[in-house]
């Protein structure tokens, strides 16, 4: 995501390159670059204006210390006022109550109802709620239909009246509906229109009026950048809601819309989404998202993945094994399966700082690990238990069996017998473990 932006952003800091300190003058061109930049990302120019002059009054306030040089000293005021341009800190999300109740408002086809099962599945997995989406688009063919099929993915009920017409009645039924099924969370999926109008706001706010929701969420489609923020003014006005969620992330995003919705509404992002898979929704924090755009990677994001499939007992295990050089083909084929499901490969990779230019322009799928388990469950139990027994006569039938070369098998092996020495040299560190499943300090 913004990597034209991003781009831009790391060209400007050039100009401060060789420089010992920041100075009027050679601050001058930068300043013009980054307001550039965010111009063309589509960034209200006012808005871009205003940031890059605060930007240049910091720089030449501060004192550059002599372990950071200027460039770096910018790169860190430019991230400091993007994150406070974004909201400065993560927004909180109110789902108490019994049920609370959650209003989803948007265009059409701005992901409303991708986003409706997104969240319900979010809540289920991560914060341990009993959600229930209701079906409020009366309008739209297939509108219900679509929201059952992701009901369904996710193993999350789905509340419909297919003959009634009336959007406030069924939303008001769903919450009668709900306390008697044990549902602590209500997503109310609403219509859209192609464009603002009357109807349409009236209709949302009189749902929001008979429900009187926890949180009302306006989705944006990110890929419309200045359109976006311009339309999210408008619903703003007349249904004053709570919170932003920005979806298509995964798309040819500018970054206008995420930079600048937050100045112009007063209303902090709350979620951001990419891709269609159900697990694809993050809570928006403006520092990570901020490191992000100035090509800083996510490494707090990335932890937090992996913590997410963390397992302490399976941790001890591992880290047993690897002091005894006992790590073996199963372990490995575990943490294989572990990484996978943190989510998509090359997003995660792009979380590591420094990484995520350099894959840029590189195919990295969630298929790549396809080969290597192939290999691994071309082994008998005896073979992945015991990699020491493999001869040419075992290995010619792995490649064989996993429709690989056997010149693939053999770099595989050889990049494993690499790992397994990387894995035993570091759990001697005293600092602390490098696996996947590491130690909480």
């Amino acid at each position: 995501m913004f990597e034209s932006l991003s781009d831009k952003l790391e060209g400007a800091f050039k100009n401060l390159k060789g420089q010992g300190r920041i100075t009027e003058l050679n601050i001058a061109s930068t300043v013009k670059e980054i307001r550039r930049a965010l111009v063309d990302a589509d960034v209200n120019y006012k808005i871009a204006k205003e940031f890059t002059d605060i930007v240049k009054e910091k720089a030449l306030g501060e004192k550059v210390l002599n372990a950071v040089s200027p460039g770096q000293q910018m790169v860190k005021i430019v991230k400091d006022e993007l994150a406070q341009l974004m909201g400065g800190e993560e927004s909180t999300f109110n789902i108490t109550g019994n049920p609370a109740v959650i209003l989803i408002a948007g265009l059409q086809g701005s992901g409303k109802t991708t986003f409706s099962a997104k969240l319900a599945n979010y809540l289920k997995t991560k914060k341990g709620k009993s959600p229930m989406l209701v079906a409020g688009d009366v309008y739209r063919p297939a509108a219900i239909e679509q929201l059952k099929v992701l009901g369904e993915q996710i193993d999350v009920e789905v509340y419909s009246e297919p003959e009634n017409k009336n959007p406030v009645e069924i939303a008001q039924h769903a919450i009668e509906q709900s306390r008697s099924k044990n549902k602590n969370v209500i997503i109310i999926d609403t219509a859209g229109r192609l464009a603002i109008d009357e109807v349409m706001m009236t209709e949302v706010s009189n749902i929001k009026d008979a429900v009187k929701p926890n949180e009302i969420l306006f989705v944006v489609d990110s890929m419309t950048g200045q359109d976006a923020v311009n339309t999210a003014a408008a619903f703003n006005e007349k249904l004053d809601y709570t919170g932003v969620v920005l979806t298509k992330l995964d798309g040819d995003t500018r970054g206008g819309a995420a930079i600048s919705i937050k100045y112009t509404v007063h209303k902090p992002i709350k979620f951001v989404s990419s891709g269609e898979k159900m697990d694809t929704l993050d809570v928006f924090y403006p520092e990570r998202m901020a490191q992000r755009i100035l090509g800083m990677g996510d490494i707090v994001s990335l932890v937090e993945k992996a913590q997410e499939q963390f397992d302490e007992k399976e941790a001890a295990r591992l880290e047993k094994k690897i002091r005894k050089n006992q790590f073996d083909f199963e372990d490995f084929k575990t943490q294989l399966q572990q990484i996978k499901k943190m989510g998509n490969l090359k997003d995660l990779m792009g979380m590591i700082p420094g990484v995520g230019k350099q894959i840029r322009d590189v195919d990295i799928n969630d298929d790549s690990f396809k080969g290597i388990e192939a290999m691994i469950n071309s082994m008998t139990p005896e073979e992945r238990r015991n990699p020491d027994i493999l001869d040419p006569r075992r290995k010619e039938r792995i490649a064989k069996g996993s429709g690989k070369e056997l010149q693939e098998l053999n770099q595989f092996l050889k990049q494993f017998e690499q790992m397994k020495g990387m894995m035993k040299m570091m759990n001697k560190m005293p600092a602390g473990r490098m696996m996947p499943g590491m130690r909480r300090r």
